[in-house]
């Protein structure tokens, strides 16, 4: 059997209901949640660029042995090239060689600055490393305490908030999808959550506007939903005033 205006209205209004008292929990909770997802964010970042210095330093490392290898390769052959300059049969052979030789010694020389460089970003590196890994520090012991503070809130709250959303996914299963979608859009519009309100005292329960008597009427007949014109909100019912 088709549902009537009045219990689509009642089933959206007992959806608000849970929506507010969930929405009071989490309210209750604050920037907490937030703010842990920012410190995660925060450590994630400092790890990153810790392992990148790290894979820096190890590039730096192995361009260091491969510069010191050269050294040991350019003295082996000024070695051989002084030894070769003992048996040389005319001066061209012997400019020759010692051409080869001072190429050699110049490579040498070459090395052992960007080895000495090397050392130099090493020493600076480290010194980032020991900067980042003391906020990294620092972090994790923001981030240990404020989940403790989470914990403790949510642990509080951790069996309604689980009965709330039960009863929530009960309660949308008798609104249809266009109310529903309706609802969820407003709520998404409105500052306080409230989707779906009654009028208290002649006016809206949402904005406060003042609704007339006549579509008060019309409100109260639940033969239609009725919205208001000023914020939008679904006018679940008329409140009776008190004599």
């Amino acid at each position: 059997m088709e549902s009537t205006v009045a219990n689509k209205l009642e089933a959206l209004m007992r959806l608000q209901t849970i929506d507010s008292q969930l929405d009071e929990i989490r309210r209750v909770r604050g920037d907490l949640p937030e703010e842990v997802r920012d410190l995660e964010d925060e450590i994630a970042g400092y790890e990153v660029r810790v392992n990148k210095f790290d894979e820096e330093i190890q590039a730096i490392n192995d361009n260091i042995a491969a510069r010191k290898q050269a050294i040991k390769d350019s003295e082996n052959l000024i070695r051989k090239y002084e030894d070769q300059q003992s048996n040389v049969r005319n001066n061209r052979e012997y400019d020759a060689i010692t051409k080869e030789i001072e190429l050699q010694r110049l490579e040498i020389q070459i090395s052992e600055k960007k080895i000495k460089e090397g050392y130099y970003q090493i020493e600076q590196k480290n010194n980032e490393i020991a900067g980042t890994k003391q906020k990294l520090e620092e972090r994790r012991k923001d981030l240990a305490s404020k989940n403790g503070e989470l914990q403790v809130i949510v642990s509080e709250s951790e069996e309604e908030e689980r009965a709330l959303m039960q009863e929530r996914e009960e309660a949308v299963k008798h609104i249809e999808d266009r109310l529903l979608m309706a609802y969820s859009r407003i709520r998404q519009n409105v500052r306080n959550g409230l989707a779906v309100v009654t009028v208290k005292r002649d006016a809206c329960g949402g904005c406060f506007n003042t609704v007339p008597p006549q579509r008060q009427s019309d409100i109260a007949s639940h033969k239609k939903i009725i919205v208001c014109e000023h914020c939008g909100r679904i006018f679940a019912d008329v409140e009776q005033k008190v004599a």
